[in-house]
Protein backbone atom coordinates (compact mmCIF):
# COMPACT_ATOMS: atom_id res chain seq x y z
CA UNK A 1 0.00 0.00 0.00
CA UNK A 2 2.35 2.39 0.85
CA UNK A 3 4.63 1.41 -2.61
CA UNK A 4 1.61 2.76 -4.49
CA UNK A 5 1.23 5.65 -2.64
CA UNK A 6 4.70 6.43 -3.46
CA UNK A 7 3.88 5.89 -6.77
CA UNK A 8 0.70 8.05 -6.80
CA UNK A 9 2.79 11.25 -5.26
CA UNK A 10 5.47 10.17 -8.21
CA UNK A 11 2.56 10.20 -10.61
CA UNK A 12 1.21 14.01 -9.11
CA UNK A 13 4.69 15.43 -9.01
CA UNK A 14 5.49 14.21 -12.60
CA UNK A 15 1.82 16.19 -13.44
CA UNK A 16 2.63 19.19 -11.99
CA UNK A 17 5.50 19.93 -13.89
CA UNK A 18 3.36 20.13 -17.12
CA UNK A 19 -0.31 21.31 -15.40
CA UNK A 20 -1.47 22.89 -12.59
CA UNK A 21 -3.69 19.56 -12.04
CA UNK A 22 -1.47 18.30 -9.18
CA UNK A 23 -4.15 19.32 -6.58
CA UNK A 24 -6.94 17.17 -8.76
CA UNK A 25 -4.47 14.19 -7.90
CA UNK A 26 -4.26 14.71 -4.30
CA UNK A 27 -7.85 15.41 -4.07
CA UNK A 28 -8.63 11.77 -5.28
CA UNK A 29 -5.99 10.34 -3.41
CA UNK A 30 -7.24 12.07 -0.10
CA UNK A 31 -10.76 10.88 -1.25
CA UNK A 32 -10.16 7.26 -1.50
CA UNK A 33 -10.02 6.70 2.28
CA UNK A 34 -12.85 7.92 4.77
CA UNK A 35 -10.79 6.37 7.29
CA UNK A 36 -9.68 10.47 9.07
CA UNK A 37 -6.63 11.22 11.06
CA UNK A 38 -5.08 14.08 11.92
CA UNK A 39 -5.59 17.55 11.20
CA UNK A 40 -5.35 21.32 11.49
CA UNK A 41 -8.38 23.81 13.05
CA UNK A 42 -8.91 26.88 13.42
CA UNK A 43 -12.03 29.21 13.14
CA UNK A 44 -13.52 32.59 11.96
CA UNK A 45 -16.16 35.39 11.91
CA UNK A 46 -17.89 35.30 15.51
CA UNK A 47 -16.92 33.71 18.50
CA UNK A 48 -20.07 32.81 18.46
CA UNK A 49 -21.53 32.72 14.84
CA UNK A 50 -21.77 30.70 11.60
CA UNK A 51 -18.22 31.79 10.06
CA UNK A 52 -19.51 33.96 7.13
CA UNK A 53 -22.74 35.11 5.65
CA UNK A 54 -22.10 33.49 2.26
CA UNK A 55 -19.43 31.45 1.96
CA UNK A 56 -17.96 29.85 -1.51
CA UNK A 57 -20.33 26.79 -1.33
CA UNK A 58 -23.42 29.54 -2.16
CA UNK A 59 -25.52 28.71 1.37
CA UNK A 60 -25.19 32.58 2.34
CA UNK A 61 -27.13 32.85 5.49
CA UNK A 62 -28.75 29.93 5.81
CA UNK A 63 -26.01 28.59 7.02
CA UNK A 64 -26.92 30.08 10.38
CA UNK A 65 -30.23 28.18 9.98
CA UNK A 66 -31.69 24.90 10.54
CA UNK A 67 -30.92 22.04 9.53
CA UNK A 68 -26.81 23.47 9.49
CA UNK A 69 -27.47 25.99 13.03
CA UNK A 70 -23.87 27.00 12.55
CA UNK A 71 -22.15 24.04 12.88
CA UNK A 72 -20.17 24.53 9.39
CA UNK A 73 -16.70 24.65 8.36
CA UNK A 74 -14.87 25.84 5.86
CA UNK A 75 -11.89 23.76 4.33
CA UNK A 76 -8.16 23.90 2.61
CA UNK A 77 -8.00 22.79 -1.19
CA UNK A 78 -7.90 19.17 -0.32
CA UNK A 79 -11.00 19.07 1.46
CA UNK A 80 -13.00 22.17 -0.59
CA UNK A 81 -12.33 20.03 -3.86
CA UNK A 82 -12.61 22.89 -6.46
CA UNK A 83 -16.33 22.94 -5.21
CA UNK A 84 -16.84 19.37 -5.17
CA UNK A 85 -16.54 19.01 -1.48
CA UNK A 86 -19.09 21.11 -0.38
CA UNK A 87 -22.09 19.37 1.91
CA UNK A 88 -19.78 16.94 3.21
CA UNK A 89 -19.74 16.06 6.68
CA UNK A 90 -17.32 15.27 9.39
CA UNK A 91 -16.51 14.16 13.11
CA UNK A 92 -14.60 16.53 14.22
CA UNK A 93 -12.64 16.06 18.17
CA UNK A 94 -9.58 17.68 19.52
CA UNK A 95 -7.76 16.47 22.78
CA UNK A 96 -6.37 19.60 24.41
CA UNK A 97 -6.92 20.37 28.15
CA UNK A 98 -10.06 22.55 27.08
CA UNK A 99 -11.55 19.84 24.82
CA UNK A 100 -13.95 17.31 25.78
CA UNK A 101 -12.83 14.66 23.26
CA UNK A 102 -16.41 14.41 22.59
CA UNK A 103 -16.90 14.32 18.71
CA UNK A 104 -19.13 16.96 16.66
CA UNK A 105 -20.80 17.01 13.26
CA UNK A 106 -19.76 19.26 10.98
CA UNK A 107 -20.59 20.39 7.33
CA UNK A 108 -18.19 21.51 4.50
CA UNK A 109 -19.85 25.27 3.41
CA UNK A 110 -16.79 26.99 2.65
CA UNK A 111 -13.72 27.46 1.22
CA UNK A 112 -10.20 28.59 3.42
CA UNK A 113 -7.95 29.58 1.21
CA UNK A 114 -4.32 31.20 0.99
CA UNK A 115 -1.82 30.01 4.41
CA UNK A 116 -5.11 27.23 4.89
CA UNK A 117 -3.12 25.17 1.89
CA UNK A 118 0.15 25.30 3.98
CA UNK A 119 -1.65 22.43 6.19
CA UNK A 120 -2.01 18.78 4.59
CA UNK A 121 -5.71 19.07 5.80
CA UNK A 122 -6.67 21.91 7.61
CA UNK A 123 -10.68 23.06 8.67
CA UNK A 124 -11.20 26.67 9.44
CA UNK A 125 -14.81 26.15 11.70
CA UNK A 126 -17.23 28.46 12.21
CA UNK A 127 -16.78 30.04 15.91
CA UNK A 128 -19.55 28.33 17.52
CA UNK A 129 -18.39 24.57 16.12
CA UNK A 130 -14.87 25.00 17.44
CA UNK A 131 -16.29 26.11 20.83
CA UNK A 132 -18.32 22.76 20.88
CA UNK A 133 -15.25 20.75 20.91
CA UNK A 134 -14.63 22.42 24.53
CA UNK A 135 -15.74 21.06 27.89
CA UNK A 136 -18.68 23.12 29.81
CA UNK A 137 -18.00 26.52 30.39
CA UNK A 138 -14.32 26.49 28.53
CA UNK A 139 -15.23 27.60 24.78
CA UNK A 140 -13.77 30.75 25.49
CA UNK A 141 -10.69 29.23 26.28
CA UNK A 142 -10.38 26.96 23.46
CA UNK A 143 -11.24 29.70 20.80
CA UNK A 144 -8.10 31.60 22.39
CA UNK A 145 -5.72 28.74 21.40
CA UNK A 146 -6.70 29.98 18.14
CA UNK A 147 -5.33 27.19 15.89
CA UNK A 148 -5.55 23.49 17.64
CA UNK A 149 -4.65 19.73 16.32
CA UNK A 150 -8.11 17.88 15.68
CA UNK A 151 -8.72 14.17 14.52
CA UNK A 152 -10.85 14.21 11.90
CA UNK A 153 -13.29 11.61 10.16
CA UNK A 154 -15.50 11.50 7.31
CA UNK A 155 -19.33 10.46 8.23
CA UNK A 156 -22.76 10.45 6.44
CA UNK A 157 -25.05 13.83 7.02
CA UNK A 158 -27.87 13.16 8.59
CA UNK A 159 -30.34 16.25 8.52
CA UNK A 160 -33.68 14.09 9.81
CA UNK A 161 -35.57 16.50 6.74
CA UNK A 162 -36.00 16.72 2.86
CA UNK A 163 -33.77 18.21 0.45
CA UNK A 164 -34.14 22.39 0.07
CA UNK A 165 -33.58 23.98 -3.27
CA UNK A 166 -32.84 27.59 -2.63
CA UNK A 167 -32.87 29.92 -6.14
CA UNK A 168 -29.93 32.02 -6.86
CA UNK A 169 -30.55 35.85 -6.85
CA UNK A 170 -29.09 36.13 -10.13
CA UNK A 171 -32.00 33.47 -11.99
CA UNK A 172 -34.07 34.61 -14.26
CA UNK A 173 -36.64 33.64 -17.17
CA UNK A 174 -33.55 32.79 -19.40
CA UNK A 175 -31.05 31.36 -16.91
CA UNK A 176 -31.84 29.43 -13.95
CA UNK A 177 -29.31 28.46 -11.18
CA UNK A 178 -29.90 26.61 -7.65
CA UNK A 179 -28.55 26.31 -4.45
CA UNK A 180 -28.49 22.30 -2.89
CA UNK A 181 -28.98 22.26 1.07
CA UNK A 182 -28.91 19.26 3.44
CA UNK A 183 -28.11 16.28 1.29
CA UNK A 184 -27.94 13.17 3.24
CA UNK A 185 -25.45 10.63 3.15
CA UNK A 186 -22.65 12.04 0.94
CA UNK A 187 -23.79 15.21 1.84
CA UNK A 188 -21.21 16.35 -2.09
CA UNK A 189 -22.76 16.01 -5.17
CA UNK A 190 -20.98 14.92 -9.00
CA UNK A 191 -23.85 15.95 -10.88
CA UNK A 192 -27.73 17.54 -11.16
CA UNK A 193 -29.77 17.41 -13.76
CA UNK A 194 -33.10 19.38 -14.65
CA UNK A 195 -35.85 18.31 -16.56
CA UNK A 196 -38.56 21.20 -17.53
CA UNK A 197 -42.42 19.43 -17.42
CA UNK A 198 -44.09 17.83 -20.45
CA UNK A 199 -40.19 16.67 -20.77
CA UNK A 200 -38.96 13.12 -20.80
CA UNK A 201 -35.29 14.12 -21.03
CA UNK A 202 -33.21 14.95 -17.97
CA UNK A 203 -30.50 18.18 -19.03
CA UNK A 204 -27.33 17.99 -17.20
CA UNK A 205 -26.40 21.12 -15.16
CA UNK A 206 -23.21 23.34 -14.61
CA UNK A 207 -21.57 23.35 -11.24
CA UNK A 208 -21.67 27.46 -11.09
CA UNK A 209 -19.34 27.35 -8.28
CA UNK A 210 -19.81 24.99 -4.97
CA UNK A 211 -22.97 24.04 -4.36
CA UNK A 212 -24.48 25.95 -6.59
CA UNK A 213 -25.75 24.52 -10.31
CA UNK A 214 -27.31 26.03 -13.46
CA UNK A 215 -28.70 26.20 -16.52
CA UNK A 216 -29.57 28.31 -19.11
CA UNK A 217 -33.37 28.20 -20.23
CA UNK A 218 -35.60 28.65 -22.98
CA UNK A 219 -38.85 29.98 -21.70
CA UNK A 220 -41.28 29.68 -24.49
CA UNK A 221 -40.38 25.71 -24.81
CA UNK A 222 -39.26 24.67 -21.11
CA UNK A 223 -41.38 25.82 -18.64
CA UNK A 224 -41.70 24.94 -15.26
CA UNK A 225 -42.50 22.65 -12.63
CA UNK A 226 -38.85 21.96 -12.61
CA UNK A 227 -37.88 18.18 -11.94
CA UNK A 228 -34.11 17.74 -10.19
CA UNK A 229 -32.33 14.76 -10.19
CA UNK A 230 -29.08 14.79 -8.39
CA UNK A 231 -26.27 12.47 -8.46
CA UNK A 232 -24.02 11.77 -5.07
CA UNK A 233 -19.99 11.65 -4.90
CA UNK A 234 -20.67 7.95 -4.56
CA UNK A 235 -22.86 7.96 -6.99
CA UNK A 236 -26.39 7.63 -5.48
CA UNK A 237 -29.27 9.26 -7.23
CA UNK A 238 -32.55 11.07 -6.35
CA UNK A 239 -35.01 12.58 -7.97
CA UNK A 240 -37.16 15.74 -6.61
CA UNK A 241 -39.45 15.42 -9.05
CA UNK A 242 -42.10 19.32 -9.72
CA UNK A 243 -39.68 20.78 -6.65
CA UNK A 244 -39.40 24.03 -8.40
CA UNK A 245 -43.06 25.10 -8.95
CA UNK A 246 -44.47 27.48 -11.65
CA UNK A 247 -43.84 31.28 -10.57
CA UNK A 248 -40.38 30.35 -9.24
CA UNK A 249 -38.57 33.20 -7.33
CA UNK A 250 -35.06 34.22 -6.87
CA UNK A 251 -34.01 33.58 -3.45
CA UNK A 252 -37.12 31.74 -2.86
CA UNK A 253 -36.44 27.96 -1.19
CA UNK A 254 -38.33 25.25 -1.72
CA UNK A 255 -38.33 21.85 0.01
CA UNK A 256 -38.69 18.34 -1.92
CA UNK A 257 -40.17 15.54 -0.32
CA UNK A 258 -37.20 13.19 -0.79
CA UNK A 259 -33.85 12.74 0.25
CA UNK A 260 -30.41 10.55 0.07
CA UNK A 261 -30.51 7.46 2.76
CA UNK A 262 -27.88 9.01 5.73
CA UNK A 263 -25.28 6.59 5.08
CA UNK A 264 -22.02 6.93 3.29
Amino acid sequence: MASNIHQFLIVCIFVFLFSDFVSVCYCQLFNGSLDGGSAVATWYGNPIGAGSVGGACGLEDDVAKAPYNGMITAGNQVLFRHGHGCGACYQVSCSNPQCSGKPITVALTDECPGACNNDPIHFDLSGIAFGAMAKPGQADQLRKLGRINIYYKRVACEYKQNLMFKVDKGSNPNFFAVAIEAENGDGALSLVEIKTTGSYKWLPMKQMFGATWSANIYPNIQKPPFSLKLISEFKRQVSADNVIPVGWQPRAIYNSKVNFPPKL
